[in-house]
């Protein structure tokens, strides 16, 4: 009689791998660099630990008996474990009891010491800094093409300010050759591109080695010899990058730097008055100023009979006074009329104008139907409306 076959449910046997690795390599000390180290909103830390050629994932609870944690991505360390596995991944991990910083790592070592370097050179300093146009027309985005950073930037600037024109230059980000394209681009865009106003280079977030491209000294040069204004966008807010500190500005994602670039229409209607705000509190100090010392000297002894010298010149500043602030009234007005007339302009080219009248946008695969020759017998279609949309099928054509 054969022996019968011991067939495992996934659950059980998952138990039985955890129960081995757990008593087979309990209380073990590991070392490694730390990458990756983040605290999640349960308040336990997660991070990887690697070497030259591979990588173990770690976790830290929240219970540990070790609250003075002094680690940071790139940080050697030495730790005590436990190997367990998470079930429902079937992946294993260590479970960390203590862990002890042995040194900085490489990568910390690198980016401290290029820090070091650029800084005393004036890099960083705010005095070599170029200011970022307030109302840029033309944006240069340096980043992935296939990223979430790139779609962000798309969609906040056309979203607040739709006029502003986007040019994107796609490159790497990281990995073997992100250095040499991303100064290369830069490079580019001031030789080729000048009327580009303000570069966003940048990318989303992700670990220290991720976003090591923009810790390279050639994309650091890059960057410093720039003509054209720029605005370093890498990462996380908590993200800090060689690139931050040698740009123009820095902003702490790449949503945040698509917001300081596109002022939307409101912005520009409270700057407008802002600016007129601040003409009218000038003109009235210098009025009251102008008239305090005719005051003086028309209350004084020797001009006290001659006022009528004087009176003409009073009444000639008055309407001097009350024309430079109708002036300024204009002025305001037509400003406003103007932004409300290129509002105007704009809100007619948006593609969907035409489907509020009753018509209705053909596509098919996403591309817009122009002619009837680009559809044949069969074809799915889709019909967008004003609100809505619907599918169809090609019965016949007419040319």
């Amino acid at each position: 009689m054969e022996d019968a076959e011991i067939v495992y449910k996934v659950t059980e046997l998952n138990a039985e791998i955890k129960n081995i690795l757990k008593s087979a390599f309990n209380n073990i000390w590991v070392e490694g660099e730390v990458s990756g180290f983040k605290k999640s909103s349960s308040e336990h830390f997660y991070f990887d630990l690697k070497d030259e050629n591979s990588l173990i994932s770690c976790v830290l609870f929240k219970w540990s008996t070790q609250k003075d944690l002094n680690i940071e991505n790139g940080t050697l360390v030495k730790i005590l474990a436990d190997i367990s596995t998470f079930d429902k991944q079937s992946k294993y991990q260590l479970i960390v009891k203590k862990i002890i910083p042995i040194t900085v790592g490489k990568l910390q070592i690198e980016f401290e010491k290029l820090k070091k370097k650029l800084e005393s050179e004036g890099l960083f300093d705010d005095s070599r800094k170029k200011k970022i146009p307030p109302f840029p027309k033309n944006v240069g985005v340096i980043t992935s093409l296939y990223g979430a950073a790139v779609k962000d930037i798309i969609s906040v600037i056309k979203r607040r300010a739709p006029h502003i024109n986007i040019t994107i230059y796609p490159v790497k980000v990281q990995g073997e050759g992100a250095k040499e394209e991303i100064s290369n681009a830069i490079k580019e865009i001031n030789e080729k591109l000048s009327h580009i106003d303000v570069l966003l280079v940048g990318r989303g977030g992700g670990s220290m080695e991720d976003l090591w491209a923009f810790n390279e000294e050639l994309v650091a040069r890059a960057i410093a010899n720039s003509k054209i204004p720029v605005i370093s966008c890498v990462g996380h807010q908590t993200d800090f990058t060689i690139a931050d500190f040698v740009a123009d500005l820095r902003a702490p994602t790449p949503s945040a730097a698509a917001e300081i670039v596109a002022k939307n229409a409101e912005d520009l209607i409270t700057h407008i008055k802002q600016i007129e705000k601040r003409l009218l509190s000038a003109l009235k100090i210098i009025y009251h100023r102008i008239f305090q010392r005719f005051s003086v000297f028309i209350n004084s002894r020797i001009y006290k009979n001659t006022f009528s010298l004087i009176e003409n010149k009073v009444l000639s500043l008055d309407n001097l006074y009350e024309r430079t602030i109708n002036a300024i009234d204009d002025k305001i007005s037509f400003f406003s009329n103007k932004l409300e007339n290129l509002n105007g302009r704009l809100k007619n080219l948006d593609p969907k104008t035409p489907t509020k009248k009753g018509y209705a946008i053909a596509t098919i695969k996403n591309k817009t139907v122009k002619k009837s020759s680009e559809l044949k017998e069969g074809d799915e279609i889709k019909l967008i409306f004003s609100e809505g949309s619907a599918d169809a099928n090609i019965k016949k054509i007419y040319e």
